[in-house]
């Protein structure tokens, strides 16, 4: 099996498909990420500082046995560190939890309401790129105003932004500006979430993994309805990372390179486009924000 790659705007390239971990601790994410490496065949991971699994993910790396050229990993600096001096130390302290010398992306978790920080924190992932340290680098939650910041103080564009993205929200104005400046668009969130786990102000638990149209979907193709989802993301041109810990859907997760949707299964999914939230809109939650 093949994962299929995107080339990113600094010339590196990832695999369009990969995990996720938020939310699991660090000994879950140990297994999963090995599991996930040796069994499943994932050459990409996404982690973050804000998870509390670094540790776990580096470890997970280590137990498996595959070279580290051949993984992606993700990290994020999380809103508390934003700001120069203290986006390099907290760069310097992920690094040191994951137990390696360079990350292939790290990202801005989150933009906050603060203009002139946000563009302190980038000139710091500036120079951790020219250092080698992270091959590429990238935002998440950035709407197209956050990314025209970047745009118009001739900054380096990021690689990815990282978002909310399903068919319940498929974000056509991030994708459209992103597109035109040469920036892959990543979806968080890609399966909706769960039936409890809506936490933005106007935010709605996500039901796509048991919606009808997806289940009818799933059994034209005998596949999965996350199965389904993901393949909905691929055949996008995103870049897809959803979470497990659990072995079984890890392995389903990646076993979505049999089959194609096809343009009635694409027009029945665009009708679930409502513009549901599982998480807050980045303008409206200045999440963590430094003193």
């Amino acid at each position: 099996m093949s994962i299929p790659t995107i080339t990113l705007n600094s010339g590196h390239t990832i695999p369009q498909l990969g995990l996720g971990v938020w939310q699991a601790g660090n000994e879950e994410t140990e297994t999963a990420v090995r599991f996930a490496i040796d069994e499943a065949g994932y050459r990409h991971i996404d982690t973050a500082a804000a998870y509390g699994n670094e540790e776990g993910v580096g470890r997970g790396l280590a137990a498996a046995s595959v070279p580290r050229e051949d993984i992606f990993v993700t990290t994020k600096l999380w809103n508390a560190d934003q700001g120069h001096d203290a986006a390099l130390a907290a760069f310097d302290t992920s690094l040191n939890k994951l137990g390696l010398d360079y990350v292939d992306l790290y990202l801005i978790h989150w933009p906050l309401q603060d203009s002139e920080r946000i563009l302190r924190t980038w000139d710091a992932l500036e120079e951790i790129a020219a250092s080698g340290r992270a091959r590429s680098i990238g935002v998440c939650n950035f709407e197209p105003h956050h990314l025209r910041l970047l745009v118009e103080a001739g900054k380096t564009l990021p690689a990815v932004d990282q978002v909310e993205l399903h068919p319940h929200l498929t974000q056509p104005a991030v994708r459209s500006f992103a597109g035109d400046h040469g920036i892959a668009v990543e979806s968080w969130s890609p399966l909706g979430g769960t039936s409890n786990s809506g936490w933005g102000k106007d935010s709605k638990p996500n039901t796509l993994l048991g919606d009808p149209i997806i289940a009818r979907i799933a059994d034209r193709h005998s596949k999965t309805p996350a199965q389904i989802l993901i393949r909905w993301h691929l055949q996008n041109g995103l870049i897809v990372i959803p979470k497990s810990v659990h072995t079984e859907r890890i392995a389903q997760n990646i076993d979505v390179f049999d089959f194609e949707l096809d343009d009635l299964d694409l027009s029945e999914i665009a009708t679930l486009d409502d513009g549901t939230r599982l998480g807050a809109h980045p303008d409206e939650m200045n999440l963590a924000a430094p003193e």
